[in-house]
């Protein structure tokens, strides 16, 4: 554990949120009208996501699929987003109620993106170490790929910012987020509406375990 490292990202975290909140307000606002307008309430998506050493929390976005859609399989999810649902997440605009996740604690600015539970038993210990660290809004495989990467390639880029990770490391991840958002890269994987599902270690996917889906960001 770096304990300078540490309390410095959380008191930039905290800034950098707050003033990223009430500078997208405007922003906010329009979001979450629009999303009652055209798919009614409810207007956030809350769902149960791994944190920091696998502790629960829920994640919160802009609701982008007719209701339940998100709580489901999703292996339809091209049939569930939504036409606005869709430009949301093509603008990642869905992922700007996160900053509040940011405030509180459970998540941070840059880090590996928070999965569903369910895959918390499939990772080898290597990709366990992906929650050493908080989960971020950010991270190193959103700017090099996201979801067009493999799994394979998604986790080891995660357990390299594990070890490496530093404010330097993380302003160079901020900066190129900007990038990755505007030319709009990697939002999806090929035939998927978002990300295929994580089946976990080679043997295990030949095996053909399956479980829940992960079909969002």
């Amino acid at each position: 554990m770096n304990r300078p490292y540490d309390v410095v990202k959380r008191v930039l975290d905290v800034a950098l949120a707050a003033i990223g909140l009430l500078l997208a307000s405007p922003v906010l606002a329009v979001v979450a009208l629009a999303v009652l307008v055209t798919m009614g309430r409810p207007v956030l998506f809350r769902q149960a996501r791994p944190g920091r050493h696998g502790r629960l929390f829920h994640l919160v976005k802009f609701r982008s699929m007719t209701v339940g859609g998100e709580d489901e399989a999703p292996a339809n999810d091209g049939a569930r987003l939504t036409t606005f649902g869709r430009w949301l997440r093509t603008t990642s605009l869905d992922e700007l109620p996160q900053l509040w996740n940011v405030l509180r604690g459970e998540m941070s600015l840059v880090g590996p993106r928070p999965l569903l539970p369910a895959y918390l038993s499939r990772y080898s210990p290597e990709q366990l170490r992906r929650h050493d660290v908080r989960p971020g809004i950010t991270g190193l495989q959103q700017v090099y790929g996201r979801n067009a990467l493999s799994w394979d390639e998604r986790f080891a880029l995660d357990v390299r910012y594990v070890r490496h990770r530093s404010l330097g490391l993380d302003l160079r991840i901020l900066l190129r987020t900007v990038r990755t958002v505007l030319l709009r890269e990697g939002i999806t994987a090929a035939g998927a509406a978002t990300a295929h599902e994580f089946l976990g270690p080679a043997e295990l996917a030949t095996a053909g375990g399956r479980g829940p889906v992960e079909g969002r960001r």
